[in-house]
């Protein structure tokens, strides 16, 4: 084991050196929780009907009323069919009043909005009726962005390092962030909220490392927690703008454009010395500790830092993760927690629209949860340990979700309250697992692990809104799904290790001493009912459940 930690507690574990980076960290959190929810701000429902025109040479002399009365079917409560017109015909006025029009076909030369608002996503590009699941999609297009940033970011940051992949990201968020305010369509929509998704991955895994690798062990929690902290403040702040700018490409840029003003990070932003001792550069490693001390006014002894040699373990990769046994039977349960974390938050976080109250002020009510139920797990996973509280964050979160299924749609501040205990548990749940995984994989390969549990997460995140596609079937199977998994791996959780108070791992050889912690009384019991292939066997179900619903929905549009 190298003497990068025993430096790091010499040098303080978090002096000034460690809250300079923790704020830099900080501030490019915000902007991510913007481009995660912004597009739930730019489909709100707006009042639409198909567009007649072809009726205006016909019947100049009457009012618009009129007209529609005439072109349009209605529905049983007296109001005008969305997605159904009279077919068009080649009578005069006296005759279609007097005869009338039966025969209706869908709209055809697309829709008329009345209520003359701000352009947003669903009146510009025309996302209703047949299109309407066009947003679900999309937004599970985000998140599919999101899966291949995990995978491609996490192996990056180990072979190049943390500060280059987080540059990167960065860069590629803002030019695509700002690119996507001027989609001339949808399909090109996607395509740059597609990197967007990569790039959100890349600056999450990146100042994960940087966040836990600077810092003694007491104060990894806090790094973590408090950047996810801001994580929430950028969901309040979201409600904000999506409030004050109703045009979605004005809105677009407000949430974009800042993240440029953080490219100062180039003359500041620290490597991690960590990941310079893995890959033998010590010397810079030396140099850059050696900053920290002068920064944080604590002299690192000569002969520590004359210690510090090269690990010799091999080189990250994937197939890293499941050459030791131990190491292959942590990532698969932590994948799948990971996995049901996200599906349950992102299940609620995109239904923000549907508890029945104004949705900007759900979004604020919803970020402002979220910061007390991080925050407080810096002080529970300390006190209770990193396994109770996952696992227990995990029972109670899908807990909530359940109890949601059985309360009648007419209390919808019930609805609400649970919802918003949910998000408050799953919040921390997720928060909680960034730190676990952190503490759970080597220096070595800690960044492909973390791209790999977030590989899981996004799977989850890309089917969460087509779960929510089985709600027109029934408005309760979509809870019902993430409350069930939440369970489950609150179940799977027990079988982890306990990390609190060890020291970082370097390489493969320093997780010996979890091996013994791995499946005590009750992960054994866990392990004998709830297997992990049972689990992903279900999973891999649940997807192909999910994909059936998604084409049977999207089927006749393409009839």
């Amino acid at each position: 084991m190298s003497d990068t930690g025993e430096i790091i507690k010499t040098l303080g574990d978090f002096g000034r050196f460690q809250w300079r980076l923790l704020m830099l960290v900080t501030l490019a959190s915000p902007s991510l929780a913007f481009h995660m929810f912004s597009q739930l701000f730019m489909v709100l429902e707006e009042p639409h009907h198909c567009n007649t025109s072809w009726f205006n040479a016909i019947g100049l002399n009457l009012t618009e009323e009129e007209r529609l009365n005439l072109t349009l079917p209605q529905k049983p409560d007296g109001t005008f069919e969305e997605c159904l017109m009279y077919t068009p015909v080649d009578w005069d006025l006296d005759a279609i009043v007097q005869y009338g029009l039966n025969s209706t076909e869908k709209c055809r030369r697309g829709w008329v909005y009345p209520s003359n608002q701000e352009p947003s996503l669903l009146t510009q590009f025309d996302l209703v009726c047949d299109w309407e699941d066009l947003n679900d999609i999309s937004q599970s297009i985000y998140m599919l962005g999101l899966l291949a940033g995990a995978l491609v970011s996490g192996l990056l940051s180990d072979r190049f390092g943390r500060r280059p992949s987080l540059l990167l990201s960065m860069l590629i968020e803002g030019v695509f962030g700002v690119a996507t305010a001027f989609a001339p369509n949808f399909y090109l929509y996607i395509a740059f909220r597609f990197l967007v998704g990569a790039s959100v991955s890349g600056v999450v895994i990146s100042s994960l490392a940087l966040a836990t690798e600077w810092v003694g062990i007491v104060y990894r929690p806090h790094t973590v927690i408090i950047s996810h902290a801001a994580f929430s403040v950028g969901q309040m702040i979201l409600a904000g703008l999506a409030y004050a700018f109703r045009d979605w490409r004005t809105l677009q840029l407000a949430g974009s454009a800042p993240v440029f003003a953080l490219f100062f990070y180039l003359w500041i932003l620290p490597e991690s010395a960590r990941w310079l001792v893995t890959k033998g550069k010590t010397e810079e490693a030396k140099r850059l500790l050696q900053k920290a001390s002068s920064v944080n006014k604590r002299a690192i002894p000569l002969k520590l830092l004359d210690e510090l040699t090269p690990d010799k373990t091999v080189s990250a990769g994937i197939w890293e993760l499941f050459r030791n046994p131990h190491m292959g039977k942590v990532t698969f349960v932590l994948s799948a927690v990971w996995f049901v974390s996200s599906l349950a938050y992102y299940g609620l976080s995109l239904n923000v629209g549907g508890f029945g109250f104004d949705i900007y002020l759900t979004q604020a009510i919803f970020g402002a949860v979220e910061i007390p139920g991080r925050l407080s797990c810096i002080f529970l996973v300390q006190w209770l340990g990193r396994k109770k509280c996952q696992s227990s964050a995990l029972l109670l979160g899908g807990t909530c979700c359940l109890l949601i299924a059985v309360i009648p749609k007419d209390l919808p501040i019930l609805v609400t309250l649970f919802a918003t205990t949910g998000k408050f548990i799953m919040s921390g749940s997720l928060s909680i697992s960034y730190v676990y995984s952190a503490e759970l994989f080597p220096t070595i390969v800690r960044q492909t692990g973390v791209g790999w549990c977030q590989t899981a997460a996004r799977l989850a995140g890309i089917i969460s809104p087509l779960i929510g596609l089985l709600g027109k079937y029934h408005p309760s199977i979509p809870v019902v799904i993430f409350g069930s998994a939440a369970v489950a791996g609150g179940l799977l959780a027990c079988l982890l290790p306990e990390t609190c108070g060890k020291e970082l791992p370097d390489c493969m050889d320093d997780i010996a001493h979890y091996q013994r912690q791995v499946l005590g009384w009750f992960g054994r019991l866990v392990h004998l009912f709830i297997p992990l292939p049972f689990f992903y066997i279900h999973v891999f179900v649940l997807e192909l459940l999910t994909w059936l619903c998604f084409l049977a929905v999207w089927s006749p549009q393409g009839s």
